[in-house]
């Protein structure tokens, strides 16, 4: 008999206001920025498909939600019967692998609660306050690799149920830990036989300073715990809710795990660091690809 899955949800957060973007993400929301011909929160979905996942909540803004909606289940009916009739059928099959995605919901932010990165995950609160634990993508995360993170996550915790949350991290260069969130690791003890737990994570260290050099990013396991920290009167710098807040408090008095990905972990978050993921995903997926390092010498000449 097959045995019920620990993890059954996630949660995609797309709810900010993407500033650095403007004017294009006061249309579009930033997630929905193509990668090839697929949007970065498509990515983002097929991870967690990956992993099992049954049911995603997605977490957008006002505007950002009728656009989620009609990606994940508009059939556009019209142009599937255009395409037969022009016998051109197969075009249509990227359409029907997205409305074949498991349930997909999308919500908006709560408009109550502070502004912050942990306020998406707060906002979804009664889509999985009665699970055993459940997934939190970011959305400006992209992961490159044969296993996406969620899958990472899921597998960490079935051998490791006990754990009252689960992050994901990656090394990354020491010059530039002041960039990044860098994790802290309690001291292993022999008799323990769980190691990498997290102490605490120390916002953008300087360079010489920080604890490793392992970097914290959007792919969290958590379990409805954290909706203890996470709320309106738990915010932090700025006044902001962080969801890294919430997850170093959980680590003061139980165990959460740090898992390093199994691919390669790059950020949209900007237009600069978009064009590099979108670039890689190019070189790597595309069929044009390798003419890429021809157009770039050709354009340098002109």
């Amino acid at each position: 008999m097959t045995a019920k899955p620990r993890v059954k949800k996630a949660i995609i957060t797309d709810a900010g206001f993407a500033s650095r973007y403007l004017p294009i993400t006061k249309t579009l929301p930033k997630a929905m920025l193509p990668l090839g011909n697929r949007p970065i929160m498509q990515f983002v979905v097929e991870e967690c498909v990956e992993a099992g996942v049954q049911e995603i909540i997605i977490v957008a803004t006002p505007e950002g939600q009728p656009i989620y909606l009609d990606y994940f289940n508009n059939n556009v009916n019209r142009i599937r019967k255009q395409l037969a009739s022009q016998g051109k059928e197969d075009r249509y099959a990227p359409v029907q692998h997205v409305l074949d995605y498991p349930k997909i919901v999308v919500i908006t932010q709560d408009p109550s609660l502070p502004y912050g990165n942990g306020s998406p995950v707060a906002s979804a609160y009664k889509f999985v306050e009665g699970e055993e634990a459940f997934l939190v993508l970011y959305s400006d995360d992209m992961l490159f690799g044969k296993q996406g993170d969620a899958k990472t996550l899921v597998e960490a915790y079935e051998a490791n149920p006990t754990a009252e949350a689960i992050i994901m991290a990656q090394e990354v260069d020491p010059q530039v830990v002041n960039k990044y969130g860098i994790i802290r690791l309690k001291e292993h003890h022999a008799k323990s036989k769980v190691k990498n737990q997290l102490d605490n994570i120390i916002e953008k260290p300087e360079v010489g300073q920080a604890p490793s050099n392992l970097a914290s990013y959007g792919r969290y396991l958590l379990k409805p715990s954290i909706f203890e920290y996470l709320n309106p009167n738990n915010t932090g710098k700025d006044n902001e809710l962080w969801t890294v807040d919430a997850i170093t408090q959980v680590a003061r008095t139980k165990t959460v795990l740090v898992e390093q990905t199994k691919g390669e972990w790059l950020t949209t978050g900007d237009p600069e660091n978009y064009f590099r993921a979108h670039l890689k995903f190019v070189l790597k997926k595309e069929k044009y690809g390798k003419k890429v390092a021809q157009w770039v010498k050709q354009f340098a000449k002109n």
